[in-house]
């Protein structure tokens, strides 16, 4: 009998996750055996018949819209894509255009909050992309200025973008 509170547990796990995972990284990140992961998969994939779907590719799986749900949720991301950025998109955008690339814990300790929203509606628009692993522990996703960002700011490279001003001196 599948352990709900284990289904549960992975779904939240996959909603969050950036990328695919393994039955083996979700065993790991559980702390319970891949038979019981494999398990608690197909209750989730037989309880998620709506507008969200689990996907499973060369042995991983990832929460999706329903295709039957694509057009409208391309128009959405377009519209929301045409609309201004926010003050805490441009500060991320800033933090990897300056800094980069970088992952997603640096950007975090930079700004000093949790970055992962900014991160996907940035990916989402195409002005930052993932540009490879890091060589820290746990190999985490580099973050860069994309093509289009560049494009956008009629740059042809980072090193083009205008000096950060001078931070102001203590007035003690």
């Amino acid at each position: 009998m599948p352990n709900p509170g284990l289904a549960t547990i992975i779904e939240a796990i996959l909603f969050t996750a950036s990328e695919p995972l393994s039955a083996g990284q979700l065993a790991k990140l559980t702390s319970t055996d891949r038979d019981e992961v494999e398990s608690a998969l197909g209750t989730i994939a037989l309880r998620l018949t709506g507008g969200i779907r689990l996907s499973v590719a060369e042995g991983t799986y990832r929460l999706v819209t329903a295709p039957e749900s694509a057009a409208a949720v391309r128009s959405f991301l377009e519209d929301s894509s045409r609309q201004d950025l926010s003050k805490p998109a441009l500060e991320t955008l800033a933090i990897v255009a300056y800094k980069g690339p970088l992952t997603k814990t640096a950007i975090e300790d930079i700004r000093g909050v949790a970055s992962d929203t900014m991160i996907r509606n940035l990916l989402a628009r195409g002005l930052i992309v993932e540009a490879g692993r890091s060589s820290e522990p746990g190999r985490p996703q580099l973050y860069a200025v994309s093509h289009t960002f560049l494009q956008h700011f009629g740059l042809t490279s980072s090193a083009e973008l205008p000096p950060l001003p001078e931070a102001p001196a203590d007035a003690n």
